[in-house]
C-alpha cells in the first residue's frame, strides 16, 4: 500500500516544492503532499505514515492536530509534545549544564497576560524588577527576544536601561529573555537531520544569507559544533534543527540551540547546501514511511494505550 508524506507549510515555497519532487521521483512505494485540514473530527483517520511540521508554531490548529495525529500513529517531524515545551531560555540552559559556552541569558516576566487578574495575581512577582541589575549581569550589547522557538516575533538590540525597559513595555503578552550579544564576524548554523546527518553553513549578518564556504579557523571546530548539535537533537528528540553558534575566541558560543523549523530557501542557501537539505530530508521522511517507529512509546500517554 502506498504511504504517504504529508506537509503542514507556510510563506515558503522553494523546499516544499523540491522535497516533494524528490520524493515522488524515487523509485519507492512512498509519495508526498500537502496537508489539507479543514476541521478535525474525532474518529477521522490520519492519511499520513509521515508528517513533516513546518507552521504550527504559527498555527495553533496544527499543533493541536499533529498531537492528535500521533494517537493514530504517525510520524511527526518534529515531535509535537517536546516542541510546545522548547523555549530559548530551556534550550540555553541546557546547553550550559551540558557544559556548552553560552551568553549570559535573564528571562523576564509578562508584561501583560490574556487572563483576566486582579493585583493579588502578582504576588509571586518582584516589582519594580531591576532592571540596572539585570543590564549589570547580561552587560550590551544585549538583544531582547521572545522565548519561543520557530522563528522571531520581536527583537531589540538593547544598548542601555532606557531600551531595554522601552523594548520590554512592547513585548506586551510575550514572554522574553535579555542576551549577551557575542560579537562576532563568525555565525555558524548547524542543520541536523534525523539526530545524525549534519551540514554546517556560514551566516552572513551583512548579505543576510548563507555563504558557500565555512572559513572556520580551526579544523577541531566543525567536529565540536557538529557534536553539540547532535546532543541537543537527541536531549528534544528533534529530527530536524538548526542550532545557532558564534566562533568567539576561537570556540564555538551556543546562542540558540533549537530551531525545529529552519529557513530552507534557495534564495538564502547555496545550491549544494539547499539540495543536501532536500535529499536528506527526503531521504528520512521516505525511511520512516517504509519502516514506521513509534516515537512515543516510552509515553504515560502511549502506555495508558497499551496496558
Amino acid at each position: 500500500m502506498n504511504k504517504k508524506i504529508g506537509l503542514l507549510i507556510g510563506r515558503e515555497w522553494s523546499w516544499p516544492s523540491a522535497f516533494i519532487t524528490e520524493v515522488n521521483k524515487r523509485d519507492v512505494d512512498v509519495t508526498a503532499e500537502f496537508v489539507k485540514l479543514g476541521g478535525t473530527f474525532l474518529d477521522e483517520p490520519c492519511d499520513y505514515a509521515v508528517i513533516i511540521d513546518r507552521m504550527s508554531h504559527e498555527i495553533p490548529y496544527y499543533r493541536h492536530y499533529l498531537k492528535f495525529a500521533a494517537l493514530q500513529g504517525a510520524y511527526l517531524i518534529n515531535n509535537p509534545f517536546n516542541w510546545s515545551a522548547d523555549d530559548k531560555f530551556f534550550g540555553i540552559a541546557l546547553g550550559h549544564r551540558l557544559g556548552l559556552k553560552t551568553p549570559r541569558t535573564v528571562m523576564l516576566p509578562n508584561k501583560r497576560v490574556h487572563a483576566e487578574n486582579v493585583p493579588e495575581s502578582f504576588r509571586n512577582l518582584a516589582y519594580p524588577m531591576d532592571w540596572q541589575g539585570i543590564i549589570d549581569y547580561v552587560g550590551v550589547p544585549a538583544i531582547l527576544k521572545d522565548v519561543h522557538t520557530g522563528g522571531r516575533r520581536v527583537a531589540h538590540r538593547v544598548q542601555n536601561v532606557d531600551q531595554l525597559i522601552e523594548g520590554y513595555d512592547e513585548s506586551d503578552i510575550l514572554t522574553v529573555v535579555l542576551q549577551q550579544i557575542i560579537e562576532s564576524d563568525s555565525h555558524i548554523h548547524c542543520f541536523v537531520v534525523g539526530k545524525e546527518k549534519t551540514m554546517l553553513s556560514r551566516y552572513s549578518l551583512e548579505e543576510k544569507r548563507y555563504l558557500a564556504e565555512l572559513d572556520l579557523p580551526d579544523a577541531n571546530l566543525q567536529e565540536k559544533i557538529e557534536a553539540a548539535s547532535r546532543r541537543l537533537c537527541i536531549a528534544y528528540d528533534y529530527d530536524l534543527n538548526m542550532v545557532e553558534f558564534v566562533i568567539h575566541n576561537d570556540e564555538p558560543v551556543l546562542i540558540n540551540p533549537t530551531n525545529p523549523a529552519p529557513q530552507i530557501d534557495i534564495n538564502l542557501l547555496p545550491p549544494r547546501q539547499f539540495a543536501w537539505c532536500v535529499n536528506e530530508m527526503a531521504s528520512l521522511a521516505i525511511a520512516k514511511a517504509l519502516a514506521p517507529t513509534n516515537q512515543y512509546e516510552h509515553t504515560h500517554w502511549h502506555k495508558a494505550l497499551v496496558e
